[in-house]
């Protein structure tokens, strides 16, 4: 350990009650931490980030660590925060359907709370231990996206700490948000690069009823499309359609209803009907359901439904091995999952799923993949706001000490 991380590690340590030298473990992307810190409290965090910001010290967040391999390595990281100790849930206003929770509380916990009140938070992610403050800042959803919205639409306040170790608090209670931004807009898929989220409130939705899962199987993407878009432009109201393939094998398309039981057994029945014979209603969700696809890189497609066929179309062009196409088939948005592909092939077709998807309007970013295929491709891809971005960035963190170098741009 150098003199500045030694200087680093004393100096934290009068902070906070956690504090030791990274492992190579602990490494993001291969960037090992010299540092890390386990705040318990925001008022401790806070003061972390103050020595970080005397010491210009480079800082990086870590949750659950179930996206840290997203995004790019940082240039630097002089200190790992783990958020897991801020775990509390600060207030919940079940008669507002709202709950204000600390970043470090995973989404798992949360929803038993929430279930204790007949709520919940209407993200569904694939990993129930991910913490709050990691999904806030990875921008991360479901299936229940399709009817709820995505974490950027469900979060009303946030809490965070600047660069300089100061506390800014936005939305919730708080009528005017800091400085006229929108911060859980601005936070939400930011990677840690303008701030480390503490605390975040989010409107709920009840439990319902009941829910039900109404599968069909198709032939291929093209029939499975238009019977999603029999269903999406319905009176049914699906709380999410999801498409799951296997490039080259059978369409999996599944439907979910949830309201009061009598309503929703009536919606089923009608929705069984639009997917065609063979249509199956059950009460639990397939096994693929909410999942990311498995494979060695992983792409996250956007675009407007209707982009799903044009989309199956390149994937099968490329034929590349144990390629499966899953994710919403309803609000645009799809992961593909690789198997073992060459990354000049990985390049390829990358490009073309971007060229294809940019008029529309859509892109393609890549969340993981093999160093050999990093080196290959830009896993952003263009980004049109780049420039409002980097001025963002410069305005909240104008040292590049917050996760530098993990966004687009090299932000």
């Amino acid at each position: 350990m150098d003199a500045l991380h030694k200087r680093a590690l004393s100096a934290l340590s009068r902070v906070c009650g956690e504090v030791r030298e990274g492992l190579p473990a602990e490494g993001v992307l291969g960037v090992v931490p010299a540092v890390v810190a386990a705040p318990r409290t925001v008022a401790e965090a806070a003061e972390v980030m103050r020595v970080a910001a005397e010491l210009e010290l480079a800082v990086v967040p870590r949750g659950g660590e179930t996206r840290l391999e997203w995004g790019l390595p940082p240039e630097r990281c002089d200190l790992l925060i783990d958020t897991t100790g801020l775990a509390r849930v600060v207030e919940h206003a079940a008669g507002d359907l709202v709950v204000t929770v600390e970043a470090g509380v995973t989404l798992g916990r949360l929803a038993e709370v929430l279930a204790g009140a007949g709520q919940r938070l209407a993200l569904d992610v694939p990993t129930p231990h991910s913490t709050v403050g990691g999904t806030v800042a990875a921008g991360a959803g479901g299936p229940s996206r399709l009817l709820h919205g995505s974490v950027r639409d469900l979060l009303i306040g946030v809490t965070m700490i600047r660069a300089d170790g100061r506390i800014a608090r936005s939305g919730g209670k708080v009528v005017k948000n800091v400085a006229g931004y929108d911060l859980g807009r601005l936070l939400a898929g930011s990677f840690g690069t303008l701030g480390l989220i503490v605390e975040a409130s989010f409107r709920l939705h009840p439990l319902p009823g009941a829910r039900a899962y109404v599968s069909g199987e198709f032939g291929d993407v093209a029939q499975a499309h238009r019977a999603a878009q029999r269903v999406l432009h319905s009176p049914h109201v699906p709380s999410a359609i999801e498409v799951d393939t296997e490039i080259g094998g059978a369409v999996r398309l599944c439907v979910l209803l949830e309201g009061v039981p009598e309503g929703v057994a009536a919606r089923a029945e009608a929705v069984a009907d639009l997917l065609g014979a063979g249509a199956r209603i059950a009460d639990a969700p397939p096994p693929w359901w909410g999942l990311y696809p498995d494979g060695t890189t992983l792409i996250e497609l956007t675009g407007p439904p209707t982009a799903l066929p044009r989309i199956a179309g390149t994937l099968q062009e490329h034929r590349a091995a144990e390629t499966v196409l899953r994710g919403s088939a309803g609000a645009g948005i799809w992961h593909v999952g690789l198997g073992s592909a060459e990354p000049q092939a990985v390049a390829k077709l990358l490009a073309d799923l971007r060229g294809m998807l940019a008029p529309l309007p859509g892109g393609a970013v890549v969340r993981y993949a093999p160093q050999a295929v990093r080196e290959e491709i830009d896993l952003w891809g263009p980004i049109p706001a780049l420039a409002l971005m980097r001025r963002v960035k410069e305005q909240f963190d104008p040292g590049r000490r917050l996760s530098p170098g993990r966004f687009a741009g090299g932000i």
